[in-house]
């Protein structure tokens, strides 16, 4: 995933339930790990999230980035998997890069109704010289999808996601506006 992730053009991602892995802080990264392998030993936790974090080395200021569109789930906003503090750096690390102009986030709200992509997450990448392809990722594997007639019915399933989101200048103030309320304290509704 790592080399089709280097080499795209544009990487658009859905994620209902989690921060996608690229966008994942190291604290955020660990904790999903962890949850994940709770029996593992640390050794191999930290090895697992090195190599996440390696993978967001595409947002670096010098290197040549993906255009990259992440569409989130309002429930990241409302259900955060780790205490404030840790959760508000890591809205706060989409946010910067939303700012950088190294990424595009969009919240699809939580009560936005059936939609194409319900049943979990898919990454959709495109190359400059060599075909599409869609990533599906699950807990435990993942399947590249190559076949030209499903990596178009993806890509329209997104087109469609993408239009019930909010427009990102509205995603990253909801983003900004969590990462604040998790710095003060407040609540999440």
């Amino acid at each position: 995933m790592l080399e089709a992730e280097k080499h795209a053009k544009v990487i658009e991602e859905w994620c209902p339930t989690l921060v996608p892995g690229l966008l994942q802080t190291d604290v955020y990264a660990r904790a999903l790990v962890r949850a994940a392998m709770p029996l593992a030993l640390d050794d191999e936790v930290e090895e697992k999230v090195s190599a996440r974090l390696a993978r967001a080395r595409l947002f670096e200021e010098n290197h040549k980035t993906p255009v990259y569109w992440a569409i989130l789930s309002e429930v990241l906003l409302r259900q955060p998997v780790l205490p404030p503090e840790q959760s508000a750096e890591q809205l706060e690390h989409i946010a910067a890069l939303a700012r950088r102009r190294r990424i595009v986030p969009q919240i699809l709200p939580w009560n936005c109704g059936p939609h194409p992509l319900m049943m979990g997450m898919a990454k959709v990448m495109s190359f400059p010289d060599a075909p599409p392809l869609v990533y599906l990722e699950s807990q435990h594997s993942g399947d590249t999808i190559d076949d030209p007639a499903l990596v178009e019915e993806y890509r329209r399933s997104y087109d469609l996601l993408r239009a019930a989101a909010l427009p990102p200048e509205a995603s990253l103030a909801l983003i900004e506006q969590a990462a604040e309320d998790d710095r003060n304290g407040k609540p999440r509704d």
